[in-house]
């Protein structure tokens, strides 16, 4: 099995598509926080100048860990998409190149075969996830150093520097399991034709839709929330509640983790019945 992870991985790295996430994500993280480098301290006297008529406020608010968190929330919502780019041609590639034949003859059952090939999806979408996470955290503190984590929503909550660092990790590490689903989704769509266009644009399309209805305060999508993975892909922010809900964040896991093994169990089963002589 390593060794059919291992061609795999080596697939997915010689083709240009793969490192287009890799690229996109070292050129828009830099722009990201240039802006934020020039124009984040009227951002931030914007949020909090009311806080200012009660509160004083002393140190670099502005620092690594405020802008790493800024870009977290913001490129989440746009990786779904660099990752489908490879893991929607991990099956159709196959077919459109017309190796299925020469792959399913090979002495290594159908089973090993997308398994391996989910593994290595997995890799590089967690590969990806990593990163972001050190591009943008490194960066971050080299360009605006470190400090508190003061975070503005409902209610304010300041982070001290020694209760950061675990927070992004498992934040982090929750985000490669939203992203995970995403991958998988793809995946499964890419057992069912022979061009990888289809898989990317259907994944991209489902995730669009779930989080346009999800974002209709209407009875009828409020019961549809519960059900939509969607839903659950954002709760990497719960890590940044003091204090942890863990049954919440626990719960939402699972949830992703029974998405990834529904999708890869439907890819299985529908790669096993894939007739590779018409």
């Amino acid at each position: 099995m390593n060794q059919l992870i291992r061609i795999e991985l080596f697939k997915i790295f010689k083709k240009v598509r793969s490192y287009i996430g890799f690229i996109a994500i070292a050129i828009l993280v830099p722009v990201i926080q240039i802006a934020l480098y020039i124009e984040g301290e009227h951002i931030l006297d914007f949020l909090t100048q009311n806080l200012k008529q009660n509160f004083f406020f002393v140190g670099n608010f502005l620092n690594g860990y405020l802008i790493a968190f800024i870009v977290l929330g913001s490129l989440m919502v746009h990786i779904p998409f660099l990752i489908t780019l490879v893991t929607g041609d991990l099956l159709a590639g196959e077919a459109t190149a017309g190796t299925y034949r020469m792959l399913l003859t090979r002495p290594v059952s159908r089973t090993k075969i997308i398994t391996a090939k989910f593994i290595a999806g997995n890799l590089y979408t967690h590969a990806i996830v990593l990163w972001l996470a050190v591009f943008s955290m490194g960066l971050g503190v080299i360009i605006f150093g470190t400090g508190e984590l003061i975070l503005i929503a409902d209610n304010i909550t300041i982070f001290a520097k020694d209760d950061i660092i675990w927070r992004f990790a498992l934040a982090y590490g929750y985000g490669a399991l939203s992203m995970s689903v995403v991958a998988s989704l793809s995946f499964m769509f890419s057992s069912l034709v022979e061009n990888s266009i289809g898989p990317i644009i259907s994944t991209m399309a489902i995730i669009i839709v779930f989080i346009i209805i999800s974002s209709i305060n209407v009875t009828f999508f409020e019961n549809l929330k519960p059900y939509l993975f969607t839903t659950y892909m954002q709760r990497w922010r719960d890590f940044f509640q003091d204090p942890l809900d863990t049954g919440v964040i626990i719960k939402s896991g699972l949830i992703l983790l029974g998405h990834i093994i529904a999708f890869f169990s439907a890819a299985l089963f529908i790669f096993k019945k894939k007739d590779i002589l018409s």
